[in-house]
């Protein structure tokens, strides 16, 4: 079966979409769809429904999906092998990761590794860190940027790059009731602050744990995907959010915001690389996730 039909059908199977699957692919939105017409005849199965407004995976569909990333994983594997024996390595790998992360750590760790394999080619897709795993998991990205979760999967690889603490932020312009100091003592008051928080991910879950250990109940003003987003809907005095450091470092509002001293701490965010473990016996894929950068941990 052709690898590139493949590769078209897994790029549709992602988006959804056939402009986006076909921009993605380099080709036209009429040959992506004469490719998938072909694999379905190949298959003996139809593998997308469409229709005017909409397309989505059937029940073969999915069972292909399989297949496809699986097959694709083992051409790649070997076709780096033998590439690697040749002295160098071509071919393309899918990256996933905050826009905080793609100028914090990305810069240092491509840069080396563009010096060393500048025939490989990366494709970069910046979203919520906390969707990181999840992309990993599922097969669309070979590797991300973001936190180690609370249980590592079975299956998935971490490779830390820093440790940043998790910080409450307020407007410097809002005069919440929390003050500047919060504490177990000030449940009932915490109770009555509105919070703008991740929508789900470690930053979540230990934000819900906190609130449990201090006997109060959160009053959600809004859920944020992606940290960035957090630290613009405090400054402009929404309510209180919490983000790892880092992200507020790097933010262009940091002067907008300041960081509540609070009691207990947040345990830290531990950020790093991830991939599937059977995705380093890769030769691409191994290269670099073995690239020598400064690890780090934030103050």
């Amino acid at each position: 079966m052709d690898h590139r039909s493949l590769r078209h059908f897994l790029n549709l199977a992602d988006s959804l979409h056939f402009g986006r699957a076909s921009e993605a692919g380099h080709i036209s939105p009429s040959a992506l769809s004469r490719t998938i017409r072909r694999l379905e005849d190949e298959v003996g199965a139809a593998l997308f429904e469409r229709n005017n407004r909409r397309v989505t995976l059937t029940h073969a569909g999915s069972l292909f999906l399989d297949y496809a990333r699986e097959a694709l994983g083992d051409w790649d594997t070997i076709r780096n092998s033998l590439m690697e024996a040749a002295g160098e390595l071509h071919g393309q790998i899918s990256m996933h990761c905050s826009v905080t992360a793609s100028y914090s750590f990305l810069f240092e760790i491509l840069t080396r590794f563009r010096r060393d394999h500048p025939g490989v080619e990366i494709r970069l897709h910046t979203g919520d860190p906390e969707e990181a795993v999840n992309r990993v998991l599922a097969g669309n990205e070979d590797i991300a940027i973001g936190a180690r979760p609370e249980r590592l999967p079975a299956g998935l690889a971490f490779r830390p790059i820093t440790e940043s603490p998790l910080v409450f932020i307020a407007a410097q312009s809002a005069n919440h009731p929390v003050g500047d100091t919060a504490s177990k003592s000030s449940a009932e008051v915490w109770s009555r602050t509105p919070m703008i928080l991740p929508e789900r991910g470690v930053g979540r879950s230990r934000v819900d744990e906190w609130f449990r250990r201090i006997g109060a109940t959160p009053s959600v003003y809004a859920q944020v995907a992606g940290n960035e987003a957090i630290v613009s809907m405090v400054s402009l005095g929404f309510g209180v959010g919490v983000v790892p450091r880092i992200v507020l470092d790097n933010s262009p509002l940091a002067a907008k915001v300041r960081t509540l001293e609070v009691h207990p701490a947040l345990p830290p965010y531990e950020v790093g690389l991830l991939t599937l473990r059977k995705r380093l016996a890769s030769p691409l894929i191994e290269a670099l996730w073995s690239v020598p950068f400064s690890s780090r941990t934030d103050p």
